[in-house]
């Protein structure tokens, strides 16, 4: 009798073990999720920082080449038009967030 009852002893240790060990483990998933959640949201973040700076870069070198060029009407026609366009795109962004 005392043999069957330290192996019922034993194995509810084990198995209450087991349970915390599961449940630790459960947290930690939940954490690495949100973490994940957190990057992928970085991620999101710095493309569109990306694009925009892109889109400046681009403005620069069309009103660097066009300058070269000259018509300064022209010139500010162009760049006004690229400015809607940006402010637009951060217009859209503002809605998402």
């Amino acid at each position: 009798m005392y043999d069957f009852e330290t192996s019922l002893s034993g194995i509810d240790y084990k198995i209450r073990q087991l349970i915390d060990d599961n449940n630790r483990l459960k947290a930690r998933v939940l954490e690495l999720q949100e973490h994940d959640e957190e990057l992928t949201e970085t991620i999101n973040h710095q493309k569109e920082e990306i694009k925009q700076l892109k889109e400046e870069t681009n403005i620069l070198k069309l009103r660097n080449s066009l300058e070269q060029k000259g018509d300064s009407a022209e010139i500010k026609l162009k760049i006004n038009q690229l400015i809607r366009n940006i402010d637009k795109s951060l217009e859209l962004l503002m809605k998402v967030n």
